[in-house]
């Protein structure tokens, strides 16, 4: 029988050594889904991930995924997209679109031939992220069309010089591709550390993802979390990094 930690509303997290092997990096149970908590969770390396019916789920898997932005793979078709200037990327422009379209995409169950629409992005999460959103922590990365469309994008929390990515979705081509591409660019502009991709994927990996300790994940994301000033509330310098803007590569 699995024994897991109980989290009330202010419970803190057990130490991320803690988190099971089996399930992987399963941690804690319970909390809430609010500003304060969700903070916390990914300053510490940690990422909630349940479905419907199932209690706040916390996990801190090892190894872990990250995308080093020196270490990110563009594929020649994924380059000859960026040199077409087909298509628009922006920053922050509409992130509740971004995240609507990741929660509603439709995703090939393994054990068979068909498509399903369940989601781990449920109404709890979407509310969640938004509010992070409207705090300044969630960001989404959008792909417009030439008619102003949106067909690609992701989105993730910053924490710090750090971005940790949550899902991305695409309805034309590569769009998703070039989403990650932007946003790789962006960060080296701002000089910036590296995405957590949180658990590897053979997409992810096709990118430039590697995996590392959960150990070393923990240490790099403590020598790049600082995004608050001496009051508490967040650095000019985190705030122009992730105001509305263009970004197209």
């Amino acid at each position: 029988m699995i024994e897991l930690p109980y989290l009330a509303e202010h419970t803190p997290f057990p130490p991320v050594s803690r988190a099971l092997r089996d399930p992987d990096g399963l941690l804690a149970f319970g909390g809430s889904l609010n500003v304060e908590r969700l903070f916390n969770a990914y300053s510490h390396g940690i990422f909630p991930w349940f479905s419907d019916g199932e209690p706040i789920l916390w996990w801190s898997p090892d190894p872990r995924a990250i995308i080093p932005l020196n270490e990110f793979r563009a594929s020649r078709s994924l380059r000859k997209l960026v040199r077409r200037q087909h298509y628009t990327v922006t920053l922050n422009q509409n992130f509740r679109a971004v995240i609507a379209r990741c929660a509603s995409i439709s995703r090939r169950m393994p054990e068979s031939n068909q498509t399903s629409t369940e989601t781990w992005i449920t109404r709890p999460m979407l509310t969640a992220y938004e509010a992070m959103h409207d705090a300044g922590l969630a960001h989404s990365i959008e792909v417009w069309d030439t008619d102003n469309t949106l067909v690609g994008g992701l989105y993730g929390v910053g924490i710090g010089n750090v971005f940790c990515g949550e899902s991305m979705f695409h309805i034309a081509p590569n769009t998703s591709k070039l989403a990650m591409y932007a946003l790789v660019n962006h960060m080296q502009r701002h000089q910036m550390a590296f995405i957590d991709c949180q658990m590897p994927t053979e997409h992810l990996c096709s990118l430039g993802a590697q995996t590392i300790s959960r150990e070393r994940f923990i240490e790099q994301l403590s020598q790049h979390r600082q995004m608050l000033d001496d009051s508490g509330n967040i650095s000019p310098r985190y705030a122009k990094c992730w105001q509305k803007q263009v970004i197209t590569p």
